[in-house]
Formats: structure tokens, sequence, C-alpha cells
């Protein structure tokens, strides 16, 4: 069999955060993501010179790094900043409400001074009035630490020992060191691009780049091509096509590219995998030899020849394993298809897992790809694509990520039957030999545009869009305005015209801070008739999104009266909070369908009670796996074990320890049920529970519900029913 060749493909992007006309950025997440993991995921390719890979960088993430080097700031570093002692209330209050902004898991606990801060602050619990009489000045300087240091990758310790003598001192720092930690985070930020660079032109490391500002092309170029995947889907009030702003979106990519790097992109990821048919000709003419996008594009544009069982088994291995050829005769481009569900595994599951394990896991899954291809084409090279977010998910890994990219990366090129290669070292050594005639058009997430033109806020998003285009069209045809205005005019729209402000509209993704993204949208648009000086509409100064508060699950409204038998009961449940797989979606989107499909919990008087729904049938599903586990993150250390061959004797662990005879009972049939006293977890009345389901085999976690956060209760009072009946 052919070694396979393995295309690990990292895209690295944030939204374009700053309002350059006011000159303030309100959020800090490209500067944290460069100190964390930007420069992180550069060193780990770094430490291994063997291993080659592709990574996307998008130019409007590289503007603003480059922004913070030259000088730059946003709310978060100047409120850290500030002279503990010189805090305003006001600027107290913004530290309790923005600087815990981690996981508390992997980012916040293993810090035992930013975890006591975290306890003291009560989030969730108390006010920020009310935290404000607990905290010292010392406390709130440590806190400005903390926020900051807590996203400085690791790697970054290993090598610099003084920074590892100042997270060791783990509190007391004085103002000097304080700011000697943000001029060091500077300095780091500064490393990210030359470094990518170096890795490039050692031939590590293949960039691609993105539409400037990470536009949808497809639905820039004409809206009505969410049709093909979504047929009658509405449309907003005008559709008519930007394809200038597209070509634009592209131009400006390559030529700010090639100025930072020293050579052109030949490859593009179009923002969130976005291809159609009719936006391929303006690729090929700025100069890219190779795009990619997701397996479900390929499957459609190949009329389902290429498809997925049930379990998850393509049926033709061979045609997703290769890249192929697109674009026109006089045009041509080459196109990869991601692997979604070897992506998933990175993405949302393997932060549960043993990192040598989930590293060898992996590398096992991808040469057995190579088996499966091998069985219908001896000749084939396989070809493994595995695309992904480089910076969102490592937050959720315990240690970062460190333990599973080291052993994977040094696994893969000690391994004879891969070959680690960036893409256009693949396609230089087996050029696509098929075609695909027409390609079907949609992104990388269920293979359509739902996400960016599915709601009525994403509709009413683009007639604003529309809107200020006209405006800027009759400005600039009218003459009065100068060259360099309607250039930093137009750059406003073009931010608009963004992917990202889309993702967090309609009733699919939560952000926590979906206020603040509406805004920075609605102030782009401002910024042009301000820039032009005019007055913007007044349609402009309100809210695209309606801004109902969206909960990762509801909570119980009474108490429950189950009898734990595993058998559909509407009535028994029919008062229990609810969480449907799915609905915790933020930063990232799993493609990959969950085993649990929605949960259900609640109490009764003396025991907390959890449901669990699968596709079908919970005792088919389940037994597929060796084990289930409800983990408390509080009561920490908490879990109760339940055989899925043997589910009416599950076993209680707390902090490691097995506590035999427990009264908790559980049962699997139609769905999953189970009931655990609360004398048993150590918890009473009013006091808070953080759980979650995994779901073990061979000794690993191999889906979690939900995959990000957890189910939040507090255990009922006795005057529970009444209040809620008042309520």
């Amino acid at each position: 069999m052919k070694p396979v060749s393995l295309a690990l493909f990292w895209h690295q992007h944030q939204p374009y955060y700053p309002d350059d006309i006011a000159n303030e950025t309100l959020m800090p997440w490209v500067r944290l993501h460069a100190t964390k993991d930007y420069i992180g995921m550069a060193l780990h390719i770094q430490e291994v010179p063997e291993f080659h890979c592709t990574i996307n960088l998008v130019p409007s993430l590289l503007v603003q790094i480059e922004r913070y080097v030259n000088g730059g700031s946003d709310r978060h570093l100047d409120v850290s900043r500030i002279p503990a002692d010189s805090l305003s209330l006001e600027e107290t209050y913004y530290l309790f409400d923005n600087f815990f902004m981690a996981n508390e898991q992997s980012m916040i606990r293993p810090h035992k001074r930013y975890s006591e801060l975290h306890q003291k602050r009560g989030i969730g619990r108390d006010s920020v009035q009310d935290a404000h009489s607990r905290f010292t000045i010392q406390e709130l300087r440590d806190l400005q630490v903390w926020h900051n240091l807590a996203w400085f990758h690791e790697l970054l310790f290993e090598q610099d020992a003084e920074l590892r003598e100042f997270r060791k001192k783990g509190a007391g720092w004085t103002e000097d060191e304080k700011i000697w930690l943000l001029d060091k985070q500077r300095e780091i930020v500064g490393r990210v691009i030359p470094l990518h660079r170096k890795l490039m032109e050692g031939g590590q490391v293949e960039l691609t780049t993105t539409p400037f500002y990470h536009p949808i092309l497809p639905l820039l170029w004409d809206k009505k091509s969410a049709w093909e995947a979504m047929p009658g889907c509405p449309m907003p009030k005008y559709v008519e096509s930007y394809s200038e702003d597209a070509q634009k979106h592209l131009a400006m990519a390559v030529e700010y590219h090639t100025k930072l790097f020293g050579e052109a992109p030949r490859g593009l990821w179009p923002s969130e995998g976005s291809v159609s048919n009719a936006i391929l000709e303006s690729v090929a003419d700025n100069g890219f030899k190779w795009l990619a996008t997701d397996e479900e594009i390929l499957g459609h544009s190949m009329d389902q020849i290429v498809s997925r069982d049930d379990h998850g088994n393509l049926n033709r291995p061979e045609m997703l394993y290769r890249p192929w050829r697109t674009g026109t005769d006089q045009k041509p481009l080459d196109i990869i298809f991601r692997d979604h569900g070897l992506s998933d595994l990175i993405g949302f599951h393997y932060q549960r897992n043993e990192p040598h394990w989930a590293a060898e896991d992996l590398l096992a899954k991808v040469k057995g790809i190579g088996r499966a291809v091998a069985e219908h084409d001896a000749t084939q090279t396989p070809f493994v694509p595995i695309i992904l977010d480089g910076e969102n998910c490592w937050e959720y890994y315990a240690d970062g990520g460190i333990g599973f990219l080291r052993n994977l990366y040094q696994q893969a090129v000690k391994d004879p039957g891969i070959s680690t290669l960036t893409v256009s070292e693949h396609l230089a050594k087996h050029p696509p030999t098929s075609k695909i005639p027409k390609l079907f058009a949609g992104s990388w997430i269920n293979h359509d545009f739902y996400i960016w033109i599915g709601h009525q806020e994403d509709r009413d998003a683009w007639d604003l869009v529309h809107i200020t285009r006209e405006f800027l069209t009759k400005a600039e045809e009218s003459g009065t305005a100068s060259p360099e205005t309607l250039e930093q005019a137009w750059k406003e729209l073009f931010i608009a015209e963004g992917s990202d402000w889309y993702w967090w509209y309609g009733d699919d993704h939560n952000s926590g801070q979906d206020d603040l993204f509406d805004d920075l949208f609605r102030r782009h648009l401002r910024n042009v008739y301000t820039l032009l000086g005019e007055l913007p509409p007044s349609v402009l100064f309100e809210p695209v999104a309606h801004f109902e508060r969206r909960h990762l699950h509801t909570q119980p409204q009474s108490l429950l009266n189950v009898k734990v038998n595993g058998r559909v009961s509407f009535f028994e449940w029919r008062h229990a909070g609810h969480y449907e797989s799915g609905s915790e979606r933020g930063t990232m989107t799993m493609v990959t369908e969950s085993v649990i499909s929605n949960m259900y919990f609640g109490f009764d008087e003396e025991r907390l009670l959890l449901r669990c729904d699968t596709q079908t049938s919970a005792k088919a599903e389940l037994g597929d796996f060796d084990e289930i586990r409800i983990r408390f993150v509080e009561p920490f250390g908490a879990e109760l074990r339940i055989d899925c061959k043997n589910p009416q004797t599950p076993k209680l662990v707390i902090n490691g320890e097995e506590r035999p005879d427990t009264k908790s009972v559980a049962a699997i049939d139609q769905l999953l049920e189970v009931a655990i006293p609360y004398e048993e977890l150590g918890a009473k009345e009013n006091q808070r529970l953080h759980l979650a389901v995994e779901l073990i085999r061979d000794g690993e976690a191999v889906e979690r519900s939900p995959s990000e956060g957890t189910i939040d209760l507090t255990i009922p009072s006795e005057d529970f029913e009444m209040l809620m009946w008042q309520a």
C-alpha cells in the first residue's frame, strides 16, 4: 500500500474588531489568540522540522496583528494597563465582567490564584456591585495579570525562563511587573508573522489566504446561489450582485499576502469553505492554483456518488481522498475536499482523551483510509485533507493541546505509512486526473448558506449593506469626495460584507456578546455615511438582532415524578429542563451528528434526575459504547459511571474513589434515565450543579454532551415549586 498523504490544514481567523473611524477596538481576541494559538501552533511545527502542513491566514486577522505590533490597543488592554489603585468604579466593574473570559476548566482552575479570584467574583451568583466590596487593590492587579497571562501558550514558558519565574510567583505582582508582562505580550504578538514567514521559506509550511474581510463569496456574487442547497429559501429585499466586491476581496488578499510573505499564495480557503461555480473564474484570474472546501460539496457535485452511510463510512473512498480539477479548460483550478469526520475529532472530541492515544487513534484512522482506498484502486496515492480552525478548539484541551499535537506531529513523521505534506506538495506530485463538471454551491457547514442568509436577521443585515452600498456608489459617481475618503468608505463597506456578523445573527450561534457584534456591524455601515459627511439613516441605529437571550438549555419548572425504567413517558418529564444537541454552537460548528440528541433534567425531593435521548433507540445506539459517565464540574471530582451492558449497577466515583452501595439508579431502553441522590454528591439545596455526559469506548471519551460548556442547575429549595408557580 502506498503511504497516505496527510495534509493538515489549519485555518486562522478572527473578525475585524477595530472601529478605525472611532479609533477603538472593543474586543481582545486577536491579541489573546496571538500569544496563545497563533504563536503556539507555529512553535509546534517548528519543533518537528520533518513535519509539513498548510496554514491559512486571513488578511483581516493579519492586519490586526500588525496593528498591535505598531502600538495599537483594545479596551481590555487599556483597562489592563491602568494602575490597580487608579481604577474607576466603572473600570473595576469592567474587570469583573470581562476578565474571566476563558475556559474555566483548562485556563482558570489550573492556576490557584486565578481560580481563587474567580470564586471570589461569584459569576452567575453575585453582581459586580456585590463583588466589588470583596476585592483588594492587590487582587484587582492580580486579576489584570491573570486575564492576560492565562492566554500565553505553554511552549512560551518552556522557552522563556523569565516568563516561567513570573508565572511561578502566582500572585502579588507589582505595577512594574504587570507592565513587563504586557510589554512581553506585545513582543510575542510581533513574532507571529515573522515566524510564519520563516516556516514558509524553510519549506515546512504552505501559507494560504482567504478573501480579505472573510465574505461569503458566492452570496456576494449571487444571493440566489443559496437556492441550490435550499430551494425556495426567502431572499433579502435586494438581491443585486456585488461581483465586483468579491473580486476586490480576492485581489486585495493576494496583494497583502504577497507584501507580507514575499510571494503570492497558491491556495485559497474561501471563507467558511463557501464555493460556487460562478466564482471559480475570478479565483483563477487572481492567480490561485487550488482551493479547498468540504466533502459534502463533492458529494452533491457528483450527484451523491460520494456519500456516507449511517455509520459514517464512505461508499466511494477513492473519490474523496484525492484532488480534483474544476474551473474551465482555459482557467483550471485544482480543488480538495476535507474529511469533516476527522476534522471534527480534533475540534470536538479528542480534547477529552489521553493525548498519546488520541494521536495514535487519528493516525490509525488515516492509515485505515489508505487501506480502504487501496481496495478500490491500488494505483491511487490516498490524500487525506484535515481542515479546521487552528485557534478555537485548544482551550478545551486540558493542556492546551500540547500533548496531542506533539504526539501527532512526532508520530506522523516516524510512521512509514504516512507522509505529511503541504497541499501544493501533494498536488505537484499527484495532480488531479478527473474533473468536476459543475461545482455545487455551498459551504463547509451542511453544504448550504443557511447560517448567513437563512434567518430574517441575516436578510435584514444584507438589506442594510445594500442601502449603504447604493449610497456609497452614488457618492462616488458624484465626484464630490476625495479618493482617500472613498477608499476609507469602501473599506468600511467591505468589512461589513464579512461573514462573521451574519454568523451571530439568527438562533444557531451564540457568542455571549451578540449585541456587541451587531453594534460593530452597524458601526461600519454608519462610518460610510460619516466619512462622506452625511447623517446615517436611523435604521442603522436600531439593532438587527432581537436579542432574546439564547440559553444553552432551559431550566426545570417543577419537581418531577420519574420512574427510572428507560421507557418514554411525556408526562414524567413535561416540566424538566431541556438541552438539544448543537445548541451550544459558538465560534465552531461540528458537522458530524451527536449520538445523544436531547437531554432532559430536573429534580424530585431527594434526587437529581437525568434523561438522554438518542436518534433512534438508546439501547441500540448506546450499546456501541462501553460506559456512560455523568461528570460533574460542580461538585468537582464527582462522576457516575454506567455500564452500557449492565446499567442497573452504576458506580459512583468521588475524586477517583469508588463509593460502594450507591443508591443511584439507571436504566437504558428506549432512552437513558438516571437518578442520583443529592447526599451522595455531597450537595445541598441551593447548591449549583454543573454536569456533562460522556460516552466511553476503550477507556476514552469519544463524545460529550454538551460538547462545549455544561448543564448548569441549582438544587431546589423547599419553596421551589411555590416560587415557580408565582413566576
